[in-house]
């Protein structure tokens, strides 16, 4: 098993993750009121066996570029159509399964110390559950985060304009993905969905006091308040839960997406009573499919409202960006030249993980039918990481203009 985690840490928390979880933290690491967002990565030990035409796999392209960043070769896969040959005519679509978490923790936090970062706790019982109504979180007929999941764009269509360039009317990754090789496609028929959406029943996860807890909604007052109670829950816990459900999800299979949610619970690398290790928001990564030589992607990730993390991770932000890295890198294999020391990364990274560079950078917020605004985040272009000319939309190197170059000279 290989991940790819979304970190809702402080700056100088940046947690590098290597093997099975492994992890190695800056020194100055200590727990900030209101963290900001930071990704971290690994690199798969092995590339998986390259997909075949079989519907039981992801509808893959393959691509093999010359950097003019280094003048090396890179190569690797993108979920959907070649936008580069005929494909880019193509519509493709990948079902997506989306697994509601409900989590029962067994401790509460009864203080917790933001000079140390450590919390105390007490035996007790709590509940996140992403299908109850959360009238202290949420309000009006929007009040059930995972019905206010399923009306996202993420899943929805909604109109997406980037700049003053209309990109269509569309789910949030396709935008991204036309907007990102906009030069290229059939603008009329290139597409990349998200399509049939199933809601899958509910997980519900017992949460022994050893991998997790639940703080309070007054726990860090006066310092900051939070609407509501937010979780902590051991990342290793959690994904040991999400890997061995896999196979008996109906419908999942290596050519489809499950999407694990949880609601307001940040996800702790290692003891969760220590703030310092907090919090990764989502992940996606694979493991090996019971079909032979094959490989299942799966994505759990934090629908959080609750005002622990700062507001670029508020409510789909997170989830924008594990869907879009999914669908650019689906198994964690495509190096790039190096680059970093941009947007949460300190030092440098090489791959082609496009929310990284931008982590914490909102995409314009996108109003839906049921009145809700969503938060979104803005993403790293193709040609950003490889160099130009650009291949995107406006001569742009990210979808809102962030960048308006390539990543330049490699990251040493």
């Amino acid at each position: 098993m290989r991940f790819v985690v979304r970190c809702l840490c402080p700056p100088l928390m940046l947690a590098l993750v290597a093997g099975a979880f492994a992890q190695s933290q800056d020194e100055s690491k200590r727990f900030h009121p209101k963290p900001s967002p930071i990704v971290t990565h690994n690199t798969p030990g092995a590339a998986p066996v390259a997909p075949n035409t079989s519907n039981e796999r992801l509808p893959v392209w393959k691509y093999q570029v010359v950097s003019p960043r280094d003048g090396n070769t890179y190569q690797g896969v993108i979920v959907g159509s070649d936008p580069l040959t005929r494909g880019s005519q193509a519509t493709t679509t990948v079902p997506a399964q989306v697994v509601p978490v409900i989590l029962q923790f067994q401790s509460v936090a009864t203080a917790a110390d933001l000079t140390t970062g450590i919390i105390t706790t007490t035996p007790g019982h709590a509940v996140s559950n992403p299908t109850a109504s959360d009238s202290a979180c949420l309000s009006g007929d929007n009040n059930v985060p995972l019905k206010l999941l399923a009306q996202s764009p993420l899943f929805k269509r909604a109109g997406f304009e980037f700049g003053d360039t209309s990109v269509g009317v569309t789910q949030y990754t396709d935008a991204f993905q036309r907007a990102e090789f906009w030069t290229q496609i059939d603008r009329d028929h290139y597409h990349t969905l998200l399509a049939p959406v199933q809601i899958l029943p509910a997980l519900t996860v017992k949460v022994p006091a050893k991998s997790g807890l639940s703080l309070p909604a007054d726990i860090f007052q006066p310092t900051f308040s939070m609407c509501g109670p937010e979780g902590i829950v051991d990342i290793n816990f959690l994904d040991a839960v999400v890997i061995k459900q896999l196979n008996n999800l109906p419908g999942v299979n290596p050519g489809t997406f499950p999407m694990f949610m949880i609601y307001n619970t940040g996800m702790s690398f290692g003891d969760p009573t220590n703030l310092a290790n907090c919090c990764a928001g989502g992940y996606h990564s694979w493991v090996p499919a019971a079909q032979p030589n094959t490989l299942q992607t799966y994505s759990p990730f934090d629908f959080d409202v609750s005002g622990f993390f700062v507001p670029s991770a508020n409510d789909t932000a997170i989830v924008s960006h594990e869907a879009a890295e999914w669908m650019n890198d689906p198994y964690v294999i495509n190096g790039t030249p190096p680059w970093g020391n941009t947007g949460q990364v300190v030092g440098c990274q090489a791959n082609l993980e496009v929310g990284d560079p931008l982590t914490g950078t909102d995409a314009p917020p996108i109003h839906m039918p049921n009145g809700f605004t969503y938060h979104l985040q803005e993403l790293a272009f193709f040609s950003w990481f490889y160099g130009g000319p650009s291949l995107g939309l406006n001569g742009w190197y990210s979808n809102n203009g962030t960048f308006l170059t390539s990543a330049g000279p490699p990251c040493s």
